[in-house]
């Protein structure tokens, strides 16, 4: 790795310190160069301002993010337990340290960035990688029927996100009833509920 990478490197990860310990609004640019061992100049060589260090923050956490190979419709397998693996693996991915930080980095910085919210919104991870062209194939194959694919792999995600993601991320303390397999049962069967061929509405 080339001297400059390895500033470029050690900046980011000084700031997602402290930007996980006092939220980047709170953090100045001085104390992320002294606390990275390099010039203001270095850091400002790297990242025109923070908001661009914030993104390079952001990237470099995702990019450490645990995440399942994605997974392919098929005939084979019964939707019901095809639909629980891909929760099982988002529900793991909401729940995973790594995840939880990025959420907690970016959460006061999405209520006064518009820009990055539409960004971090357009970057697809977990099984939004491929959940839509997965539902696509269910489609082809007659077992889902669904006029928004998108609505519909959204309305999946966000029930997992509401029972699992938020109340974690909000510190809330947790249902001690409301297991995460139940949560990832029921979504399961209220998504097929609403979309599987042939089911009972």
């Amino acid at each position: 790795m080339k001297l400059s990478e390895k500033k470029r490197l050690q900046i980011i990860r000084a700031a997602e310190h402290l930007f996980a310990e006092h939220g980047a609004q709170q953090t100045s640019m001085d104390l992320v160069a002294q606390t990275a061992e390099v010039s203001k100049r270095t850091v400002y060589n790297h990242f025109d301002s923070k908001e661009a260090l914030l993104y390079a923050v952001i990237e470099n956490m995702l990019s450490q993010v645990t995440q399942d190979q994605e997974l392919v419709y098929t005939n084979d397998k019964p939707m019901r337990d095809q639909l629980i693996d891909i929760a099982k693996s988002e529900a793991d991915m909401l729940t995973s340290a790594p995840f939880l930080r990025i959420a907690r980095v970016a959460f006061l910085e999405l209520l006064q960035n518009p820009d990055m919210a539409a960004h971090l919104n357009n970057t697809k991870v977990g099984c939004m990688r491929y959940f839509e062209t997965f539902i696509d194939h269910a489609i082809t194959a007659k077992q889902l029927e669904v006029d928004d694919i998108t609505f519909a792999a959204k309305q999946f995600v966000f029930q997992l996100k509401s029972f699992i993601f938020y109340p974690r991320l909000y510190g809330f303390e947790l249902d001690a009833h409301i297991t995460q397999d139940k949560v990832i049962e029921e979504t399961v069967d209220m998504f097929l509920a609403r979309y599987q061929v042939n089911s009972e509405r």
